[in-house]
């Protein structure tokens, strides 16, 4: 049970047992295994289209994905090209701070290949981190980015 986070919807579970305590007193099962006592959710994006290895035409191409940074929303994604300035995406409505926010930028492609990566400002302007941590023991970490090749 995750309430008031819809993007979750398929991680959803049957409850079989209920256990009341305080957090402070109780140790996760996940602890155990070697992840953070807390789990905090981090400000994050992924890029969803256009995908890794995709061929689009030179021209508009969208680049398009999420955004998430429970408890805070999203206040801007930047999208980048081949290392160059980060660029304003579009946001969709908010719909609530605990739920995924889409974007798009519209990118004018040019013939060859290129590396686009992007990173969210969560609602209290703390920028996404470019430090490439592993999902373990604390959540991942570090834009994401896609190499196409325009053709």
């Amino acid at each position: 049970m995750v309430p008031g986070l819809y993007g979750y919807v398929s991680a959803t579970k049957w409850v079989t047992e209920l256990e009341v305590t305080r957090f402070d007193r109780a140790t996760a099962y996940w602890t155990r295994r070697g992840w953070s006592a807390l789990g905090p959710i981090k400000t994050g994006t992924r890029i969803d289209t256009p995908g890794p290895r995709s061929r689009p035409s030179p021209g508009p191409v969208p680049v398009a994905g999420v955004a998430w940074a429970q408890h805070r929303g999203i206040a801007a994604v930047e999208v980048q090209v081949d290392g160059g300035p980060w660029q304003q995406a579009r946001l969709s409505a908010e719909q609530s701070v605990d739920t995924w926010r889409q974007w798009v930028y519209d990118w004018d492609a040019t013939p060859g290949p290129h590396t686009l990566r992007a990173r969210a400002t969560d609602g209290t302007g703390a920028v996404q981190t470019a430090e490439v941590a592993d999902v373990l023991p604390d959540g991942a970490t570090g834009y994401p980015s896609v190499t196409v090749r325009v053709s």
